[in-house]
């Protein structure tokens, strides 16, 4: 038996491969998604395919690929899988993401036998779906893009070219659909090799008893904080702004949350069913956004590892949104960023002490597309936007933070967006009053506006703009996200998720929304008020009006306070 100290050698040295696996990635994709947002999802996993080892990115996105790689050796067989072999896997209900968040993985051989995996999940940018970048209003599977079914890449480290001219052939935009998927090559084989470098230092044996070690280590961890929540059964609802082709039709999330002793049940029946546009969940995925907030809840100090979620019960309906069946379209994923705070609202019916209110709710994303004037070349270029997150009992929600699902991620820089396409961000800031009122306030969310150089195209990818924020213990609701279009002109629309034919010198304005306020308004601090007036957080107006205190703009004092108690007294 392999000793305490080894295990914890080797669990850091899995914890470094997982580390390099991304640099590797960042260092050789082509996509901005990629190496500047961090929109990856990368692993290290045991023989069965469960995580030991992760490098943060989208979180969702690593116990996607756990799902993945359990559903190729369920297809293929573990003998099927040779040294060398790297496999491709987008067919969602297996791979738990849309067909252009193609799971790359490579088996880890070590004298012969299979002792794990190395994965990496990305975004790329063309395999024939029916619209050039992103797919808004699909209704079968087959509009959404070439799908491979855990199809070998390369052949016991031989290229399999037959698969990569099929893309080449069949992407509008193949040299840098083509040069990413390598870089998933690379960042594979980077990982098998330093996983078989530990092996060898430390045999074979020792290592797979570690990864064994850390997983059951991480099912105790799990267990403890389990232990110290709340018990109860608790159910919320909310929605999604629509499917992308009933256009005017909320789509209802609805989760029960049962905690016990032994697990914790996210139930996610009465959901709707029969959806028509691409926003169905793969049930990997729905797996994948319930065990975020399980960790967050109960092991949020730690790495992730699989055995984090042994407690954790995940319930659906197959047919309905949260659990897609073929051929039911999937493309529009957004359901699996909503969905998560479905989960904190039932729960802070039970636990609101533990949990934030909600956020701005969404990721925001723009995505601009089209010829680039300057090169003659195809341009792609996209970016998530940050939200205010919701408040807590003891604390202000953070303002202008990438949303709850992408907790390693970034957004892509002014600089780089404006080098690589036909934008120019004509103003970028804080979004004053968006942030709901509270004790504790909201964060605000921000505004991003574009002006468009050439004719373009942006995808504006936000689902939640017709349903407010939702607060706790008597907090004010935050704003919700919006896209306007050409704002103060007669040409001025207010919208949300849309495929939007732009002109030069348009302009297209993100504006993404604030987090839940918790506690009564008029119990804040003044001077914590006063604050928030001067950083531009609260508008003077809104002072008065929300917290019943009154700011002098020249020098940021408080001139008056109504507080809690003089105004249930009336005066």
């Amino acid at each position: 038996m392999t000793d305490a100290i080894t295990i914890e050698i080797i669990r850091h040295g899995l914890l470094s491969a997982a580390e390099e696996v991304a640099r590797n990635l960042c260092r050789t994709a082509y996509n901005t998604v990629v190496y500047e947002i961090h929109d990856y999802g990368i692993g290290i996993h045991d023989a069965a395919g469960d995580v030991v080892a992760d490098a943060p990115g989208i979180a969702i996105f690593t116990r996607g690929n756990d799902y993945g790689i359990k559903k190729s050796l369920e297809f293929l067989g573990a003998d099927a899988m040779r040294p060398g072999d790297v496999y491709l896997l987008n067919y969602p209900y297996w791979s738990s993401a849309h067909t252009l968040d193609p799971l790359v993985f490579a088996p880890i051989h070590f004298e012969s036998e299979l002792i794990g995996f190395a994965s990496c999940r990305i975004h790329v940018l063309d395999l024939n779906q029916k619209d050039p970048g992103y797919v808004l209003d699909s209704t079968h599977s087959s509009q959404e893009g070439l799908v491979f079914p855990a199809t070998r890449l390369y052949r016991e480290g031989e290229q399999n070219t037959d698969v990569f001219n099929v893309i080449r052939f069949n992407s509008r935009m193949p040299e840098r659909t083509i040069g990413d998927i390598q870089a998933q090559v690379s960042a594979c084989v980077t990982g098998v090799r330093r996983t078989q470098e530990i092996a060898r230092k430390y045999g074979r044996d020792s290592l797979l008893d570690a990864m064994r070690a850390i997983n059951e280590h991480g099912e105790k961890l799990a267990r403890i904080g389990l232990g110290k929540l709340p018990k109860g059964t608790w159910s919320a609802t909310d929605f999604v702004d629509s499917d992308g082709v009933d256009r005017e039709t909320l789509v209802k999330l609805t989760a029960t949350v049962t905690v016990t002793d032994e697990e914790m049940v996210v139930d996610w029946t009465g959901s709707a069913r029969d959806v028509r546009g691409p926003i169905n969940l793969p049930r990997g995925q729905t797996e994948a956004l319930s065990s975020l907030i399980f960790k967050a809840l109960t092991t949020p100090d730690s790495p992730v590892v699989a055995g984090n979620f042994a407690p954790l019960r995940v319930v659906t309906e197959p047919g309905s949104v949260m659990h897609a069946e073929p051929p039911m379209p999937t493309f529009t994923l957004w359901t699996g960023l909503l969905a998560g705070e479905v989960i904190l609202k039932a729960l802070a019916e039970g636990m609101p002490d533990l949990v934030p209110a909600c956020s701005g709710g969404d990721v925001c994303s723009m995505m601009g597309l089209g010829v680039n004037p300057r090169t003659g070349e195809a341009w792609q270029e996209a970016t998530n936007e940050a939200v205010g997150f919701g408040a807590t009992r003891d604390a202000d929600g953070e303002d202008g933070i990438m949303h709850l699902s992408e907790p390693g991620c970034r957004n892509n820089p002014v600089e780089v967006l404006e080098t690589k396409s036909p934008m120019v961000i004509d103003s970028y800031g804080y979004r004053p009053d968006t942030g709901g009122p509270g004790r504790f306030r909201g964060g605000v969310g921000v505004s991003r506006v574009y002006r468009f150089t050439a004719p373009a195209t942006g995808i504006c990818l936000v689902y939640k703009t017709r349903t407010n924020p939702w607060s706790i213990d008597g907090g004010g609701e935050g704003k919700p996200n919006r896209i306007v279009l050409n704002a103060g002109t007669d040409r001025e629309v207010v919208q949300g998720g849309s495929y939007n034919h732009l002109e030069t010198g348009e302009t297209l304005a993100n504006e993404t929304g604030g987090g839940g306020g918790y506690g009564d308004p008029f119990t804040r601090d003044p001077a914590a008020v006063a604050r928030d007036v001067r950083n531009g957080f609260v508008s003077a107006p809104a002072a008065r009006e929300r917290y019943g205190v009154a700011v002098d703009t020249t020098d940021f004092t408080v001139v008056a306070a109504e507080t809690a108690a003089l105004r249930a007294a009336g005066r």
